[in-house]
């Protein structure tokens, strides 16, 4: 029989396998091997895996829940091969993480946020493509529902202009897909990607579509920098505040739209979710469903859509 380690590994390797990425798990399971092994423990005990996730004990108890969480779906595997082993019980350390309540952009909002993009000041000749860059970034950002990191990983061969198509590669769960792009996006692309050859003609760049003054793929770190810097900057945040509107809040604003536009235009939206889904590159419908919550514009609609439907019935 396997050691708890190699299973441990065995089971992280057939995970990533099936396309998850796994990175916190991937780096607590190790770690919880390791306790198990200090306590000469060759099963997984419900008493011990307790044990290691509520550490440290200054933690928050949503972390606490994670980590068992990592054990429990471990232990499910692991009891498949090792009778012996125990599956930490569900109401262990329960937790149900609240998830951020979307902000939703007016489009006036969003013309100020690119505007103080392109305004963005620059010390040397170097950084003289920054404002372009960011002004491209947000702006596909909020026109296409993509993922920031799946619009940090374009590469130029990614966009065909042509076709008016992005090709987003390995994406959550390893999973790649086809954005069609409208011909106003196409053009600000065109754009911009005219004035990244200029700026890096006869230069050492990378091939990502949006690089840093060093010609590498942006940091995520400089990314939200930037990002709260304008938002503070045209009224978005508050200048003092470490709350407010956020990067991924775009996604949900291209979905409510979305939704939006096929209530008020007669279309069934329940019927045209996979749809979105796909766009969006969502792995379960139900994941898109959440969005028919999210705004009040939504709810009204769907309840102006149930008056008639109780009205019209003989």
């Amino acid at each position: 029989m396997n050691t708890l380690r190699q299973a441990a590994q065995e089971y992280l390797n057939l995970r990533r396998c099936l396309g998850f990425k796994l990175k916190e798990a991937g780096n607590a399971l190790p770690s919880f091997v390791t306790f198990m092994e200090q306590h000469r423990a060759p099963y997984v005990t419900q008493a011990l895996a307790l044990a290691w996730a509520q550490q440290p004990l200054n933690a928050q108890p949503a972390n606490w829940a994670k980590r068992l969480s990592f054990v429990r779906e471990f232990a499910r595997h692991r009891s498949a091969t090792d009778p012996r082993t125990q599956i930490p019980a569900p109401s262990l350390l329960p937790f149900q993480p609240k998830r951020a309540h979307p902000y939703l952009y007016s489009d006036d909002e969003m013309r100020r946020l690119l505007r103080a993009a392109l305004q963005m000041p620059y010390r040397y000749e170097r950084g003289a493509l920054r404002p372009w860059i960011y002004h491209c970034l947000f702006g596909l950002l909020s026109v296409s529902g993509m993922r920031l990191g799946e619009a940090r990983n374009l590469e130029l061969q990614d966009v065909d202009l042509t076709s008016a198509v992005l090709t987003i590669r390995g994406a959550k769960f390893g999973k790649s897909r086809l954005l069609p792009l409208h011909a106003s996006t196409c053009k600000v692309l065109a754009d911009y990607i005219a004035r990244r050859n200029r700026h890096w003609a006869g230069r050492a760049v990378s091939s990502y579509l949006f690089v840093s003054s060093q010609g590498n793929r942006l940091d995520f770190a400089d990314i939200h920098r930037t990002f709260y810097a304008l938002s503070r900057q045209i009224g978005l945040r508050r200048v003092s505040g470490s709350h407010g509107p956020r990067l991924h809040d775009m996604r949900h604003n291209f979905a409510t739209r979305a939704l939006l536009h096929w209530y008020q235009s007669g279309e069934d939206p329940e019927r045209r979710l996979p749809i979105l889904s796909a766009y969006l590159g969502h792995v379960h419908v139900e994941d898109t469903q959440w969005y028919l919550n999210g705004a009040p514009e939504l709810m009204r609609e769907a309840m102006r859509r149930l008056e008639q439907h109780w009205e019209n019935r003989p």
